[in-house]
């Protein structure tokens, strides 16, 4: 493996630890900077917020910008912005912060696809883009847990500051290891992108994704809350439970990926999102037992990414279909829509804990994947009653995504 492309994927790790590690931290954050947990739960939405809107206005708008500097300084812009939460003297600072990193990965994973690839022999090309997003799923199962350790035991400010040294390895990494002409072509423009738009099956795609990934963060973002509050662990045990989590989103993630394989995205689709809807509505009911909670906690993670594959295979079917030209950029489109649903959750979540309470989260979140599982059964049949080649044969090829 080159070691420029291990320095994208500690890249990969620190950004995947940032945007996660904020969950496990929530109460702490609340009780230390005098918010409500519904504003808390804010963090989470404005930073997949940035994501959504950096990934595709951004990326458009550096398209004449060397792949190599256009690295550098979002590793910069990510590493200022994990110092401005460490140092945040309000939370209207925090936000700020949470916002800058937000933009900087956004970008990060549009332009790290084409720079891991541009690394290896062409044959070796998905492996690449493999290993780089690795470095996400390492982030759940490690990171996360232990940023949330530190948090607890330290202080949230340091958590924040561990991530930022994390930036500063992979700057420092990419700064010595990645070749200077990187060559690219360049980024769909945000006309294309809105073209794209148009496309009506893609927007159901997308709606699928959004609404799936709404369903299930309504709850996860509040899971910390939940665990210390209701089910009545202590604020250092949470990030073991984290911890569980994290294990079993790699398991599922592996096992989402076969099932699109075998099944064909949809039917796989359909599977994943009837298990989140059940395991939601269950943790209504476990939240006040710890064993159960966990047990709940462990399938959640089996589940909560396991439609990633799938979801990333079938829009990039239907783009070949209906899109040929912005196969790319549909693809790319789909992961703002991932986001733009963590936003929506995590906002929704809030209001529901501000009205109803914390553990109402849960099936509530259920409804909302219920939906997602109605949107994709929709799509199914829209590609049985107008079949394409792409979609035709149920078979899937792997993709990276996040």
């Amino acid at each position: 493996m080159p070691i420029a492309l291990l320095a994208l994927t500690i890249s990969a790790f620190a950004i995947g630890t940032t945007e996660f590690v904020i969950v496990g931290l929530l109460p702490t954050i609340a009780a230390d900077l005098g918010v409500n947990l519904p504003s808390a739960g804010l963090l989470v939405s404005l930073y997949a917020l940035g994501v959504a809107v950096g990934a595709p206005v951004l990326t458009a708008l550096t398209g004449k910008v060397p792949r190599k500097l256009l690295l550098l300084s979002l590793m910069v812009l990510f590493t200022l912005g994990n110092l401005l939460a460490w140092k945040a003297p309000s939370y209207e600072s925090l936000v700020i912060a949470r916002i800058l990193t937000g933009l900087a990965h956004g970008v990060f994973f549009s332009i790290g696809s084409t720079i891991a690839t541009s690394l290896v022999p062409k044959e070796k090309a998905a492996s690449a883009i493999a290993i780089m997003f690795t470095g996400l799923t390492v982030a759940l199962v490690t990171g996360v847990p232990l940023g949330t350790f530190i948090g607890q035991h330290f202080g949230w400010r340091e958590t924040f500051l561990a991530v930022s040294a994390l930036g500063v390895v992979a700057f420092v990494g990419s700064l010595l290891y990645v070749p200077k002409n990187i060559q690219h072509n360049k980024p769909a423009s945000l006309l294309q992108q809105m073209k794209v738009l148009g496309e009506p099956r893609l927007l159901l795609v997308y709606a699928m994704t959004a609404v799936g990934y709404g369903g299930s963060f309504t709850a996860f973002t509040f899971l910390a809350p939940i665990l210390t509050d209701v089910t009545g662990f202590s604020a250092n045990a949470v990030g073991l439970v984290m911890l569980v989590y994290g294990v079993s989103v790699a398991v599922g993630n592996i096992w989402g990926g076969k099932l699109a394989d075998q099944r064909g995205p949809i039917s796989a689709l359909k599977i994943i999102f009837l298990g989140l809807a059940a395991v939601l509505l269950v943790l209504t009911f476990a939240a006040p037992y710890k064993w159960l909670v966990i047990a709940t906690v462990l399938a959640w993670g089996a589940v909560a990414f396991g439609n990633v594959a799938g979801l990333q295979v079938y829009v990039v079917q239907q783009a070949e279909n209906y899109t040929p030209r912005a196969v790319d950029v549909a693809s790319g489109l789909n992961i703002a829509a991932f986001n733009l649903g963590i936003a929506g959750g995590a906002w929704g979540g809030g209001l529901i804990v501000e009205h109803l309470g914390l553990v109402h989260t849960g099936w509530i979140g259920a409804l909302v994947v219920l939906g997602a599982f109605g949107l994709t059964a929709l799509s199914g049949r829209l590609d049985r009653l107008n079949p394409r080649p792409s979609v035709a044969g149920g078979k899937t090829r792997h993709v990276a995504a996040h």
